[in-house]
């Protein structure tokens, strides 16, 4: 039980984390301008970042799935990820926490939405907050990627439940988008300021994780290939 709660609360800080990197923050605060323009009505603020949030969880909870499904339906790659998942866990969580520092540099572009389009979208109902969601999901840069594809999914192999893991990262990446939508249309004032200083904020969380990354693979390293 205690390795599957870690298992999840990893899940939800590594979406957390993807969240507020820079490309995705972006993305983020234009969801949060969006879905708050329908500031004098709270509950449908609500429902639409309710949307959103579940446009990401989708996307990222059937690319999680397909891909572990990949993985662990292939007998050879099965078994050998079974048999070696720890001793590539290592040098991967260093090669993604250099990622997350900025040491290495992945030329990544995913898909790109311009101001009218996202616009378009939004406002066709409470459907636009959804594919909204859905979209910025797949609007991959190199740390979104770094912590999906390079972190989550080899801890999904990794785990008994880790089919779960992709949705808890979906919901992490979605909370923030929530926390913010609803507060300002519930009259919170200075959101904008808390917005700032959650971007301001990134970059330490970021190096954090990353250090803890280099760490955890070091350890692993050391106990495995050595």
């Amino acid at each position: 039980m205690s390795n599957l709660l870690v298992g999840f609360l990893t899940a939800l800080w590594l979406g957390v984390i993807a969240s507020i990197s820079p490309c995705p923050l972006a993305a983020n605060i234009a969801a949060v301008s969006f879905l708050s323009k329908r500031i004098a009505h709270p509950r449908i603020v609500l429902w639409a970042s309710l949307m959103y949030v579940l446009g990401r969880v989708l996307v990222y909870s059937v690319i999680g799935f397909l891909v572990v499904q990949a993985i662990v339906s292939v007998p050879g790659i099965s078994k050998f990820s079974q048999q070696s998942m720890n001793k590539i866990l290592g040098p991967l969580l260093i090669v993604i926490g250099f990622i997350l520092l900025k040491w290495i540099k992945i030329p990544i572009r995913g898909i790109r939405l311009d101001l009218k389009q996202q616009e378009q979208i939004a406002g066709i109902g409470l459907l636009g907050p959804f594919l909204l969601g859905g979209i910025f999901a797949l609007s991959f840069c190199p740390i979104s990627a770094g912590l999906f594809f390079g972190s989550l999914i080899p801890l999904a192999v990794s785990h008994p439940a880790g089919g779960g893991f992709p949705f808890i990262f979906g919901v992490g990446s979605g909370l923030p988008v929530l926390f913010f939508s609803v507060a300002m249309a519930l009259g919170f004032k200075g959101m904008s300021h808390w917005i700032q200083g959650l971007g301001n904020a990134e970059p330490l969380m970021r190096k954090l994780t990353g250090a803890i990354f280099i760490v955890v693979g070091f350890y692993y390293s050391w106990n495995y290939l050595i």
